[in-house]
This record gives C-alpha cells, structure tokens and sequence, in this order.
C-alpha cells in the first residue's frame, strides 16, 4: 500500500495537469484566431507564420498533457476519497432491565 504522501502528491499533479491543459486550450483557442486574423490580413507574412508556430507548439502541449493525464488514471482505492466516518453500523449495547 502506497504511502499517504505519496497519494497526496500524485493528486496534486493530476489536478496540476487539468489545471495545465485548461490553459493549454485556451492558449491554443487564442492562437488560432491569431493565425486566422493574421492570415487574413497578410497572407504568408512573417506574423502569421509566426502564430502558426505558436498555434503548433499550443496544440503539442495539449495533446502531450492530455495523454499523461489519460495515463494516470486515478487508481480506485475502494475508500472514500473524503474522510468520512466507516460505513459500519454502530454496536448497541443492549442494557439489561432494572
């Protein structure tokens, strides 16, 4: 079994990676109208080919956080993910009559 740490960590860099790749989208959302505007306004010209570069290196970084995130699957642990108090039911004592 895995060390509480070592769980802790793993989350923080999946949660990391979602975090990472959100902005990744956006970034590559953003360049796309770059190269798009730029294209349109100055075809072949150093800006635009410029934001296709960008636009590129964008689109590796997304696929790239994408495919680790898909390859660290949180594992199931069968527990809750919260602290939560067990599942069992609580013993009664039966108290004799007086």
């Amino acid at each position: 079994m895995a060390p509480k740490t070592e769980r802790i960590q793993f989350l923080r860099a999946v949660r990391q990676l979602r975090r990472i790749r959100s902005f990744y989208a956006v970034a590559m959302m953003l360049w796309t109208g770059s190269a798009a505007w730029t294209g349109w306004q100055a075809p072949g010209s150093r800006q635009m080919w410029v934001s296709v570069l960008l636009l590129a290196a964008f689109i590796t970084l997304l696929a790239t956080a994408s495919l680790s995130l898909r390859r660290l699957a949180v594992p199931a642990t069968g527990r809750p993910a919260h602290h939560a108090a067990p599942h069992k039911t609580p013993a009664t004592r039966q108290q004799a009559p007086a």
